[in-house]
């Protein structure tokens, strides 16, 4: 589970959201109050900024930021109105109570956390004056510890060197990041991360000595535990796994740091800790819960210490076993998962009967904490959002797919999860009946089609979920997509509605509500894979029809990007130019492109999405369709560029790290090699061919065939086989290559790639790593419109598509990255399946772009030069 979606889930209760859109409730007096005189205030994503207009700030420096708790942020930002506005030194804040809390929550990211105000003084003196004098102030004021920062003495002041500027670079991985400048005056990533860092370059004043000295003081030397290795991190605190050195028993240590980590109820991390602590006190003795140990303070943050338990959980397990996902999997694997599966939850049903008869609701329980014992016996873990049944209240803790719905509380949170669990073991999907009240009896029939269960079992799932009559209640009302031409048409209609209907052009942030991409990045509203750029264009390639408005709103948030939008092809700006351009907008496609070449982009990475080879094939585009030769000079720089640093077939490209570097079509060397057997089909210099065999290979090197003969990434502790990050992607170019020359080991790793995208499910339904991308996949190798028919597994795939969809409106609509909310985007939602759907049945070719079977892009004979130097 990626815990970045969940407070981007708080804003709406359909789609990801910016935490805080639209929220105006508990704002600070001074987000009301007119700006002074003689001041500029303008807010900026999260922020409301504040400075004289006659004030010239340097491009980075010391900065200070102050943390606050809910319940002292009025007075801590009335402090610092009050000491910097009559200086006229320039600060900026959090606008609201709401705002302030999810920066703070258990999951907000730890480099940023716990910043509510930030000073921006002039220079060092400034800054030591600021630091004593508005310290002075703020002393005895608590907030949480900025982890970034170097704390100033015990207020809840703190300071850091970094970018006071939006000035950005391209980082050692290849991503545009914020900027502060070194000595060379090279621009270089200003690093914020879960620990206090200074530029080499940047020597430590001496007013701030003492207190680094101080931060130094607080050591585990002295514990009566050993720290063998972090097993979890969140805003809260740390999981670690450990021994007690006493008795050289194994032990987990669990950190809570004050004011942090906040849930809805208000609770920091030490409270839960707190309610964690008394719930094992009174649950010792159950085998089926770990035993608590010990607790103790260190540095102001607070340890519980509890039994080790040796197992797995129950999530990993469950993967492992699910025969959906199996190639060769016989019913006799079905009936022997079913088995396990029953059994498994009989466990958990009667340890949770355990806790209860001691009086206690655990509120949080799923598959993630339950784990399986090497002898198959289960263990419930973490209470932090245990209470006495006596002043239990509704749910603060959960994890997607077992969130009980608001007026559910006491014992029944608990039964609600168990509920879900019974449903989660047969069809992972429960996450979606918060969006879609109607799953859990289609998921419910689903699973019993599929596996041997009780028909009791899942009735009673979906009563206790629902409330209505069991399995077939509403069998008739779910979301249909039948895998023909009649049922093609349905789809792209109703999917196209669900789109359209969901559109906010007066936003100047997205368009359409996709992925969180959209709020991690400036622009991200804007692009091809998570931006209103995907989305127009596949409404456009399937047939689904042109909206000018949109295309307008497009065009002007295009010609005028947030500082800081990335320069990429699905990424950034130069995916952008690429669909104005398909669209007719050749002026202002024109333009966007200029505006990238601009930039300085040689250091991006070498890979499709948001690197060279999409800026290179986006160039080769331009070239021929507008016949400019110098794009055409650009694209060919470009092509040496990634030449010149793709390393050999058997070496790690200089963009890539580790032992299991990425691969695929979207980040690998996929993309490279797409790139240079474009330039190829219009310039057949064979040599070309040799660089994209080389980038294959590179790819294939990372790969590997598992014991059912389909092929897929190798990420270490997982295998993948997506689109974006997975072998289908590769697939997709392997067959590209083949078209040019035979090649033995490719077309067999071609044929293993097409058995991975057969299998009966997929976790997700979007096209970058769900269904759609298989089923575009796998469309390539029919005629347009034909796919379905010619191939059952096609056919399969789009009516297990159903297990996804919900109605939103009585619309067809998918859910994103996580499952947690629906997506209209290319990369994760609507859009995406839209386009996979086209692939199987529009009667034109339709796939992405650079990779669409029959597109006209290679017909032309484009102005561009003929040859890309061979490596030395």
């Amino acid at each position: 589970m990626d815990k970045r979606y969940e407070v981007y889930c708080l804003t709406h209760p359909h789609f990801y959201d910016t935490p805080s859109h639209g929220r105006t409730r508990g704002r600070f007096h001074q987000t009301l109050r007119p700006a002074p005189a003689a001041w500029l205030r303008e807010e900026l994503g999260d922020w409301v900024v504040c400075r004289p207009v006659d004030t010239q700030l340097p491009p980075q420096g010391w900065k200070i930021h102050a943390s606050a708790c809910p319940d002292n942020a009025q007075t801590i930002l009335d402090a610092v109105w009050d000491y910097c506005v009559p200086r006229r030194i320039a600060f900026k804040f959090l606008p609201g109570v709401e705002t302030l809390f999810l920066a703070n929550a258990k999951y907000a990211h730890r480099g940023s956390s716990g910043k509510f105000v930030t000073v921006y003084p002039a220079d060092e003196a400034e800054c030591e004056r600021v630091l004593t004098e508005l310290g002075t102030a703020l002393d005895g004021l608590q907030g949480p510890y900025i982890l970034s920062d170097l704390r100033w003495g015990t207020g809840p002041l703190y300071v850091r060197y970094g970018a006071f500027a939006d000035r950005y670079c391209v980082s050692a991985d290849g991503v545009l990041e914020q900027a502060v400048e070194d000595p060379s005056g090279r621009l270089v990533p200003d690093l914020r991360g879960p620990t206090f860092q200074v530029p080499e370059w940047v020597p430590l004043p001496g007013f701030l000595e003492p207190h680094l000295a101080e931060s130094r003081r607080t050591t585990v030397a002295d514990l009566p535990y050993r720290f063998d290795r972090a097993l979890h991190f969140s805003n809260g605190g740390g999981l670690y796994a450990g021994v007690d050195t006493r008795t050289e028993e194994r032990v987990v240590l669990k950190e809570a740091r004050p004011h942090a980590g906040l849930t809805a109820d208000g609770a920091d991390a030490v409270t839960r800790l707190e309610r964690e602590r008394t719930a094992l006190e009174r649950l010792r003795g159950l085998p089926c819960v770990p035993e608590f140990r010990d607790h103790f303070e260190l540095g102001g943050h607070h340890f519980l210490v509890e039994e080790f338990i040796e197992g797995r959980p129950l999530h990993e397990v469950f993967v492992e076993r699910y025969p959906p996902t199996d190639l060769d999997a016989d019913p006799a694997a079905f009936a022997d998962y079913a088995s396990w599966a029953l059994d498994i939850h009989r466990q958990v049903e009667e340890a949770v009967a355990a806790v209860h008869e001691r009086g206690i609701v655990i509120g949080d329980v799923h598959t993630y904490n339950v784990l399986v014992r090497p002898d198959g016996r289960v263990v419930l873990i973490d209470f932090e959002g245990a209470s006495d049944v006596t002043q239990a209240g509704h749910q603060v803790l959960a994890a997607p797919g077992f969130i009980a719905p608001s007026g559910v509380t006491g014992f029944d949170i608990d039964r609600y999860a168990l509920a879900c669990l019974r449903i989660f073991l047969f069809m992972p999907l429960t996450g979606l009946i918060e969006l879609d009240g109607g799953k859990a009896g289609q998921l419910a029939r689903e699973a019993a089609r599929l596996f041997p269960v009780p028909r009791q079992f899942l009735d009673e799932a979906v009563r206790t979920l629902t409330g209505d009559g069991g399995m077939a209640a509403g069998a008739d009302a779910g979301p249909r997509l039948d895998a023909d031409h009649a049922g093609w048409l349905h789809a792209r209609t109703s999917m196209a509605d669900a789109v359209l209907a969901t559109a906010t052009p007066e936003r100047r942030d997205r368009l359409f509500p996709g992925d969180i991409e959209q709020f991690t990045v400036p622009g991200g509203g804007l692009d091809m894979a998570h931006g209103a750029a995907g989305v127009l264009y596949a409404l456009d390639v399937t047939g689904a029809g042109r909206r000018p408005e949109h295309e307008d709103w497009l065009i002007r948030r295009a010609l005028n990007p947030e500082p800081g939008t990335r320069l990429g092809f699905y990424d950034g700006l130069h995916g952008v130019a690429y669909v104005l351009e398909h669209l007719g907008h050749h002026e202002e496609a024109t333009k966007v492109l200029d505006m990238c070449l601009g930039e300085h982009w040689e250091a991006l990475a070498l890979d499709l999405k948001g690197g060279l080879s999409g800026i290179g094939l986006n160039l080769l585009h331009f070239a021929t369709a507008l016949g400019d030769a110098a794009c055409g000079d650009a694209a060919l720089h470009v092509a040496q560029t990634v030449a010149d640093r793709l390393g050999p077939a058997d070496g790690v490209p200089e963009t890539s790290g580790g032992a299991h570097p990425r691969a695929g079509l979207m980040h690998g060397s996929s993309g490279p090699a797409l790139l240079f057997l474009r330039l190829y089909e219009h310039s057949p210099d064979p040599m070309l061919l040799d660089l994209a065999a080389t980038a294959l290979r590179q790819d294939l090197r990372r790969c590997l065939k598992r014991p059912d003969g389909s092929m897929e990434v190798n990420e270490g502790w997982r295998t993948m086989p997506y689109l974006a990050d997975g072998s289908v992607g590769i697939g997709m170019v392997l067959d590209e290559y083949l078209t040019h020359r035979a090649d033995e080991r490719f077309s067999a790793a071609a044929d293993a790639i097409r058995r991975a995208a057969r299998a009966s499910f997929y976790i997700e339904p979007g096209l970058f790593d769900g269904v759609a991308g298989m089923i575009l996949h796998l469309s390539r190798a029919h005629p347009p419109g034909t796919a379905a028919t010619r191939d059952p597994v096609i056919a399969d795939h789009v009516r297990h598509l159903e297990r996804h969809a919900c109605l939103l409106d009585g619309r067809l609509a998918f859910p994103g990255e996580q499952l947690l909310r629906l997506s209209m985007d290319l990369a994760t939602g609507t859009a995406g399946v839209l386009l996979a759907l086209g692939a199987a049945f529009h009667s034109r070719p339709t796939g992405l772009p650079f990779l669409t079977p029959g597109s006209p892009s290679a017909a032309h004979d484009p102005p561009v030069p003929t040859r890309v130097r061979e490596r030395r």
